[in-house]
């Protein structure tokens, strides 16, 4: 079998910058066409613009029920299908102890980062994938698998995320396989708490040495939707440099 992607649309969440757009990027190259989201139609567009091959944005708030269809209704007129799902699209405004936040930022994190890929993986199931069959991948987080200081409340949703990767693997074989990734600390606006003042201390204490790039996760999310892994399914791969070994990084 080849890891190529050629014949194919994916439909990538949160992808104008960092991880999701990288997660774009692998897929073109390896021949999927690819629609980008992103909360505004500029971010989506420019993100499109970076993207060597057939790629198109499309704005869509991750948690708005009619954008989500439009966006898939889109994306079968476009290009006839949608065969490969990355919901990647996440927030962390609830920096601290869980036991300080407020309702809204907890709402905000598990509205965003759990009902998000549950809305998605619905609508796209029901426009094609039922049908059809496809891969799902969901960006959950080391963090889902651990705990970690002022990130609990990011930290749970994930944890649900990579619980809700194993039921829809349940719910929807054997058409479609849903699969997660659970990165550690990458190179990211998102992440930038975690590394930008102190990008060598925690290099130094990953057993790779260096942080993660959003292209490490884009390669591995692209094998995941690819037929190189059609005996996987439920699974979170953890991709960290070894950060997960090696202490309390995040």
């Amino acid at each position: 079998m080849s890891a190529g992607l050629a014949g194919r649309t994916a439909i990538v969440t949160g992808a104008s910058r960092g991880i999701g757009l990288a997660c774009a990027r692998s897929l073109a190259a390896r021949g999927a066409s690819v629609v980008l989201t992103s909360r505004h139609q500029e971010a989506a567009d420019e993100a499109a613009a970076q993207v060597d091959g057939d790629a198109v944005g499309f704005a869509a708030h991750v948690v708005d029920d009619e954008a989500t269809r439009q966006c898939v209704e889109f994306t079968l007129e476009r290009f006839g299908s949608v065969d490969i799902l990355v919901n990647n699209a996440g927030t962390n405004p609830a920096f601290g102890p869980i036991v300080e936040q407020d309702h809204g930022r907890f709402n905000k994190t598990l509205e965003v980062n759990l009902w998000g890929p549950a809305l998605w993986t619905g609508v796209v199931w029901d426009g094609w994938m039922r049908e059809h069959g496809g891969a799902i991948v969901n960006t959950a987080s080391l963090g889902g698998l651990r705990p970690g200081l002022n990130l609990g409340t990011y930290h749970a949703s994930k944890a649900a995320l990579i619980h809700l990767t194993r039921q829809l693997a349940i719910e929807l074989a054997p058409g479609v396989r849903v699969n997660a990734v659970a990165p550690g600390v990458v190179r990211t606006r998102l992440a930038e708490a975690l590394w930008k003042e102190q990008e060598e201390a925690v290099a130094g204490v990953t057993p790779l040495k260096r942080i993660g790039e959003p292209e490490d996760v884009g390669a591995l999310v692209a094998f995941l939707a690819s037929d190189e892994s059609t005996w996987i399914t439920g699974e979170t791969v953890v991709i960290d440099g070894g950060q997960g070994l090696a202490g309390p990084i995040v």
